[in-house]
């Protein structure tokens, strides 16, 4: 940072550690501080916008007036370095570091085996470590509440919840588990397989050191003085473009508002640094008021309590909870509307960082506190130099009318929140009911009676989220007073609303029809809670609400999961060195948790290193006219920027673009890049990048147009067996149908990261990338720089998640980098901000699947054709073997003799879609799933009776013809039948289902049988690199990569076996192109035993090298044979080679042997539907694995519970929203949610069932991907519950759910009154917001 004279001297702590920085700038935020500056990158970039948690700290102040330290948990992202003078920041780093000591709170997430990819883990370890600090001993709902705010993609957070449970006093992590029994005892009784003794312990807590908080550091005594002393002075920090100035007093404050009026006040930061960050505003001078006391007050009066604007949302959320323990209900309705719906707003981060101040004065159309406030009366006291005034806080403040607004020099003090009466009703709605989520649509009403009447006096309605603005329904409330709270006054409200509200067809945000059913399904709510209210008041008087309507009332509890898990134990005769089947923690897992796990952009700064930005394209088919980049280079720092014109070798490699030349064919596609001395240049230069363009027609975005244009990427895959037409000829009943399943974002913790370094002899490159195929990355670069692949050298030791979206996308952006480090010689340090990865890498294939069934009346299915038709995108990518995958797995579980599948791969003007965990899987069997559900409605029979009739029972063949034998898929159906207890369990929802008219409970049980690898031999080879040293320690090298599965921990265990030696002799640095040519890529489940294979083959080529040695000294040490073999001059160093499964496909014949193995299993869960906006809880989680045997289980156990939580995700909540034009709406956790700790099951048992694998090493199964699809019995649990609604309603039983079913669409199939009386548009009349492209 330069200097400036006129900045003062920023002063704060890190790590104990005084900062003191002469030339703070106000636009650095402390992410960026910590990693650049300090060199401390434990805490990661995940999102930039405080939505995911990777980047959590703590921060420390001091309070002078009360005397106490206050420890909250912030996203260094939208913390400005300026805000931090005088106060403490702690890092992940701080906490514990392996040289010195790790903290309780590291160790147990480490060996719980709470982190995977580790990227998440050290934001992880600061939630739960802040939590302790404030509260020893927690409770379990305050460690849930505490990861609200932090997202996990790998683990399914059920052990990161553990870990936190540790430090419940007396109590054990699992409920069951502490009384010394297990939930599921009295289950294992009933099945045959007796003999197997199976184990639900995966670490022991005995290891665990205890928490004592008399060790914590202390506060630094300097910031306790600077504090308490009374000659402090405004503070000014002057940075490049921008002027910060804390004020000291008050009355300061007021005369820097007054001189600069358009200065926005900054505290949380939470609207203002977003504002900046993703909508490209400026502010000149910024204002500081944090730590004034005048805006930190809680003043209680008769009729109400006044609140200080600088009350963060934490401290309101306390401050209510208090005033609600002392005041009588009556009186505290406002109070517990507020309360109720800040549990669920945002996460434990913003909520400690975003003020009441702010969160009102910003009035965002979805605040949430802001409709309940008004409805309660609120008041805002404004003061500035010119004096005191309040304004109501009502529909015209929120609406922004500019009578009704704040004065540019005004700032607001305090909020007056009066008490409710004994005839005031007050209430708060809001859609989703999910914690670090924007509202859908939100609500607040009120309702003040005539005293002993339910005649309304007055009435006030407002909304967010439907417009612009907060809107409140005035003319409604008008036309409703003096009515009698009655049916008929609901039913005349609720036209009124939809009168009165308009929400325009193409409305920004979309979702317009359900918007308009949640305007009333909310105000019925709201009717319901009132008339209860009426009715305990005086139940002569008021008739109360029926029972059946009582479940609606209340938004879904959340509570703390629970759950067992249960493997094969190890075999006791088995020796206690050989770690094989022993729940082993993940060998970087305490590097995780103390952020020392190193991973592309921790690697240090590199002398002369320049950053780079893209410039994408805005057109989703059009000419290139001209490309200016004359202002971009005029910028400061600015060194080059890069176009096709500067690719020295191929720029279209295999139909891979890297820089779009003469034309784009999708939004997001790359056009140039900018090189610059910081990350900021890059980008702002990036900005000023102008692109003329000329439209070229067609513009392809959805599969239905890409039909239409007969445009596709590849020729049709198809299989067939059977005589399909003859059979439909003799079957009782046919039915069609088509399901549409939209795409997923991979949603990785680590963007896509490339650290590109050029060396000066003979054109050599040195590229460290996190990638799952590094030979893929040499090729692409040796490509583009058209030299050969021997001068590239791919490195790669880890990467923060994968899931298939870094089995080819590294390999461009590879090449794009390597052009630019090529251009400049210097090294490139290219990192995508999350909206630009979202944007450019894409995802999952959308899949639009056709079925016809022909079935007898007693569920047998004898006819089944199907079309499948997946978004390819733009370019070929991996899109031609995705649909050879889901046509090859498109029977799932079930044995249907006429059977014919077709599929195919459609070109559109998206970005190129490409491998996603499962690989087609997951989009195909809900197509399956569905059209057996259907099956099973038109014969009057349960779906799971229908699908146990289809399911393979014995040896068998597949449509194409491979032999496979499904005892173990029966085996996990039947133990998940049983030990869920489904039928019973079923009993029960139905149960329930007739008591409750808007609440709905669903159960499904799903089958699988998942195919693992792949169907060309030469993808299944593997080779790895083993090295001895003289003092016996192992170095271990293979083709396989750490993208959080825990390969490495594998391979050290197989190398632990075969060599007979300890864990701790073996050591794994790095994947690299220089150790091990060639190697295949990391998909499909197979690492392990493909690379397991090579890594066993070279041990026992070097076991066999030592045998004359270990035979002349039977009784030797290792390092004495070590010793010995080396003297003699034997090889010590070897290659190790698995040539591969033997797999094969022929098209043409529709026939082969693609895959070495099965996977199968069964999943059960159980879910609650409110009915009346569409929400979902899921209760329970039963999953039956089919592990063969285990090589470390707490792996395999985190892989099949991640798989499952990301499964889940993909069918309920990930959606993503693209705009006709092809414009990706959803590019942040904002707009794209992945599933948080708050929505996994509240009862998660995973059971692994033991088979034989003889193929596989060690007899055990690749299960990386398999769990993805269980998830789909939540999507099928919900179709239940909607069934349920539907049945009960009169509705027709036969209905499509597509994919992901999400509130909107689980609303509008529970059709009812409300839906009926909604407005409907003509779809040819407009043109919508946003569109599915399956």
């Amino acid at each position: 940072m330069m200097s400036s004279p006129s900045s003062d001297e920023l002063i704060f702590f890190v790590n104990g550690k005084k900062v003191t920085e002469k030339s703070a700038d106000p636009e650095v935020n402390l992410l960026f501080y910590l990693r650049r500056v300090l060199h401390l990158t434990g805490t990661k970039y995940g999102c930039g916008g405080g939505g995911c948690g990777a980047c959590t700290v703590m921060v420390s102040r001091y309070d002078p007036k009360n005397k106490k330290i206050r420890h909250y948990p912030v996203t260094a992202c939208l913390v400005p370095i300026c805000s931090l003078h005088g106060a403490a920041v702690t890092t992940a780093e701080g906490v514990g570091i392996i040289k010195t000591r790790i903290h309780p709170v590291q160790e147990r997430l480490a060996k719980c085996h709470g982190t995977q990819c580790g990227f998440c883990s050290p934001g992880m370890v600061m939630s739960i470590y802040t939590l302790l600090r404030n509260h020893p001993e927690p409770t379990p709902e305050q460690i849930t509440d505490a990861l609200g705010g932090n997202l996990c993609r790998c683990t399914g957070y059920r052990p990161i919840v553990e870990s936190g449970k540790t430090f419940i006093m007396g109590s054990t992590a699992c409920e069951m588990k502490g009384s010394g029994k297990c939930c599921m005892d009295q289950e294992k009784k009933s099945f045959a397989n007796k003999q197997e003794k199976m184990c639900t312990k995966l670490y022991n807590e005995d290891e665990f050191q205890p928490l004592d908080p008399s060790q914590e550091p202390i506060f630094p005594p300097e910031l306790i003085r600077m504090a308490e002393d009374s000659y402090k002075k405004r503070l000014t920090f002057q940075g490049e473009r921008t002027t910060w100035i804390t004020p000291v007093t008050f009355n300061d404050l007021l005369e820097l508002k007054a001189n600069y009026p358009k200065a926005p006040l900054v505290m949380g930061n939470t609207t203002v640094g977003r504002d900046i960050k993703f909508r490209n505003v400026f502010h000149p001078v910024f204002l500081s008021p944090l730590g004034l006391p005048e805006l930190y007050f809680v003043d209680s009066i008769d009729n109400g309590v006044t609140i200080g604007a600088g009350y963060s949302l934490a401290q309101l959320r306390d401050a209510l909870h208090f005033i609600v323990s002392e005041q009588p209900n009556v009186k505290t309705q406002t109070y517990r509307a507020l309360l109720k719906h800040l549990k669920t707003l945002a996460g434990a981060q913003i909520r400690n960082m975003a003020t009441l101040g702010g969160h009102v004065v910003s009035r965002h159309n979805y605040s949430d506190l802001n409709p309940i406030l008004a409805a309660g009366d609120a008041i805002i006291n404004l003061i500035s130099k010119e004096g005191e005034r309040q304004i109501p806080l009502d529909g015209h403040f929120l609406e922004r009318s500019p009578e009704a607004s704040l004065k540019l020099e005004e700032i607001m003090s305090s909020v007056y929140i009066p008490y409710s009466t004994q005839w005031h009703f007050v209430s708060g709605q809001r859609m989703p009911q999910r914690q670090n989520a924007f509202a859908s649509i939100n609500a607040g009403m009120s309702v003040k009676f005539e005293d002993g009447t339910d005649t309304i006096k007055d009435l006030k309605i407002f909304y967010g989220s439907v417009g612009p603005t907060v809107i409140s329904a005035n003319e409604t409330c008008k036309r409703l007073i003096g009515r009698q709270w009655d049916d008929q006054m609901l039913s005349d409200a609720c036209h009124l609303v939809l009168d009165e509200i308009h929400i325009p067809p193409d409305a920004e945000g979309g979702m317009v029809e359900y918007k308009r059913t949640l305007l009333i399904s909310l105000l019925f709510k709201f009717y319901l809670k009132v008339r209860r209210g009426l009715h305990k008041m005086d139940p002569q008087k008021f008739p109360d609400i029926s029972e059946k309507f009582v479940s609606a009332l209340e938004n879904f509890p959340i509570k703390t999961p629970q759950g067992v898990q249960m493997f094969q134990c190890v075999d006791p005769h088995q020796p206690p060195q050989d770690p094989i089947g022993h729940p082993i923690m993940h060998q970087s897992a305490i590097k995780h948790t103390t952020g020392e796990a190193v991973y592309v952009d921790d690697m240090p700064p590199i002398a002369q290193e320049l950053f780079l930005a893209v410039v994408t394209s805005t057109r989703a088919h059009a000419k290139i006219i001209s490309i200016d980049v004359s202002e971009a280079l005029a910028l400061p720092g600015v060194v080059d920027v890069i176009t096709a014109d500067d690719v020295p070798g191929d720029n279209n490699y295999h139909g891979e673009v890297f820089y779009a030349q003469n034309e784009v064919i999708c939004v997001g596609q790359i056009i140039c890049t900018v090189a610059a001395d910081t990350y900021a240049h890059a980008k702002d230069a990036a900005k000023k990048v102008k692109i003329a363009y000329e439209d070229i027609e067609p513009k392809i975005i959805t599969i239905e147009q890409a039909l239409e244009h007969k445009s596709f990427l590849s020729a049709e895959k198809k299989i067939e067996q059977g005589n399909v037409e003859q059979a439909f000829k003799y079957v009782d009943q046919i039915i069609e149908g088509e399901v549409h399943v939209e795409g997923q974002e991979h949603f990785y913790m680590e963007t896509q990261s490339i650290l590109a370094i050029p060396k000066e002899e003979d054109k050599e490159m040195v590229i460290h990338v996190g990638t799952q195929h590094p030979s893929n990355v040499q090729e692409f670069v040796a490509a583009a720089l058209n030299i050969p692949r021997n001068r590239i050298a791919c490195r790669m030791k880890r990467t923060g998640g994968a899931f298939g979206g870094k089995a080819t996308k590294p390999s461009l952006l590879g090449a794009v980098s390597a052009v630019a480090a090529h251009k400049t010689g210097r090294p490139i340090r290219f990192v995508l901000e999350r909206g630009d990865d979202m944007l450019i890498t894409a995802g999952r294939h959308p899949l639009l699947g056709k079925y016809k069934i022909g079935f007898m009346n007693n569920g047998v299915i004898k006819a089944a054709d199907l079309e499948f038709y997946i978004n390819g995108g733009c370019t070929p990518d991996e899109s031609e073997t995705v649909i050879d995958f889901i046509v090859l797995r498109s029977e799932n579980a079930y044995h249907v003799p006429n059977y014919r599948c077709q599929g195919r791969a459609c070109k559109t003007n998206l970005p190129s879609n490409t491998a996603f965990r499962g690989f087609g899987f997951p989009q195909v069997s809900v197509v399956v799933e569905t059209y057996v559900t259907a099956v099973a409605s038109q014969c009057n029979l349960l779906p799971e009776e229908v699908k146990e009739i289809n399911m393979y029972k014995r040896i068998s063949k597949t449509a194409y013809k491979e032999i496979f034998n499904p005892e173990p898929l029966q085996r996990c159906w039947k133990e998940c039948l049983e030990k869920s207890s489904f039928y019973a369990r079923k009993r029960d929802a139905e149960e329930f289902n007739k008591n409750n008219y808007w609440k709905k409970r669903g159960l499904a049980v799903v089958p699988m049988k998942f195919t693992v690898g792949m169907f060309k031999t030469y993808y299944n080879q593997a080779a790895a690199l083993v090295h001895i040293y003289t003092d016996g320690s192992v170095l271990l090298t293979h083709g396989g990569c750490e993208i959080g599965q825990g390969i490495y921990t594998k391979m050290a265990q197989v190398a632990s076996r075969e060599l007979n030696i300890p864990m701790s002799y073996i050591h794994l640095s790095e994947t690299s192109s220089i150790t091990v040519p060639n190697a295949t890529f990391t998909v499909a489940s197979m690492g392990a035993d493909i690379f397991g294979r090579a890594v066993q083959n070279a041990c026992q080529i070097l076991t066999d090298r030592l045998q004359p040695v270990i035979r002349k000294n039977p009784k030797g040490t290792w390092e004495d044979w070590i010793a010995t073999a080396y003297k003699e001059s034997i090889n010590l160093s070897t290659t190790g080679y698995f040539k591969g499964y033997q797999t094969y496909m022929d098209w043409e014949k529709e026939e082969g042997n693609p895959f070495p193995y099965f996977v199968y299993g069964a999943s059960c869960s159980e879910v609650e539907v409110d009915c009346l906006t569409g929400a979902h809880k899921l209760l329970r989680t039963d999953i039956f694995m089919d592990a063969a045997f285990s090589i470390n289980p707490a792996l395999d156990i985190g892989q099949v519970e991640g798989a499952f939580t990301q499964g889940m995700g993909f069918y309920t909540t990930e959606e993503l929203k693209y705009s006709p034009e092809g414009v990706l709406y959803s590019r942040s956790p904002d707009d794209y949610k992945i599933p948080t700790v708050t929505q996994i099951p509240e009862e998660f048992y995973v059971t692994f069932v033991r088979s034989r694998n003889p193929i596989a090493i060690y007899s055990s199964k690749g299960l990386g991907e398999a769990g993805m699809f269980m998830g789909s019995s939540v999507f099928f649990a919900i179709r239940d519950a909607v069934t349920a609604a539907r049945r009960e309603r009169g509705l027709a039983k036969s209905f499509t759910l597509n994919s992901p079913a999400t509130a909107e669409l689980i609303r509008m199939a529970c059709g009812d009154q409300f839906t009926d009386m909604i407005p409907r548009d003509d779809p040819s009349t407009f043109t919508p917001w946003s569109i599915r492209v399956s």
